[in-house]
């Protein structure tokens, strides 16, 4: 084990890294939700999600980020983004009803002791 006093002894400081996904979503059929990001419990200290409907959707798209963002959940209206943060993510997941295209972007932060 690495002594932590003495300025630090033998243990590197941790690292900070940062994860970014990014992909698109359509539903040509019913309003659907689907999960497309999970992690364990712990595994980022912190999340920024998007959300962005396109201009041609018929209808607001909602995600939901666990835990809750403050604002509870992320809608965008046709031809809008809505962005939140939250600390401790686990799951992201978009309800997208029929008709509806965009994008979704996610920006994780992990700590790592090397």
């Amino acid at each position: 084990m690495c002594n932590s006093f003495n300025g630090g002894g033998c243990c590197p400081p941790a690292q900070m890294f940062q994860e970014s996904i990014c992909s698109n979503f359509n539903n040509a059929t019913g309003t659907a939700t689907t999960t497309v990001w999970t992690a364990p419990a712990g595994a980022y200290f912190s999340g920024t999600f998007e959300i962005f409907n396109s201009a041609s959707s018929p209808d607001a798209v909602t995600a939901t980020i666990n835990p809750l963002s403050p604002l509870g959940t992320l809608d965008a209206d046709p031809g809008n983004s809505n962005t939140a943060s939250v600390n401790q993510p686990t799951a992201f997941a978009i309800t997208i009803p029929a008709g509806a295209s965009g994008k979704y972007c996610i920006n994780l932060y992990k700590r790592v002791l090397a």
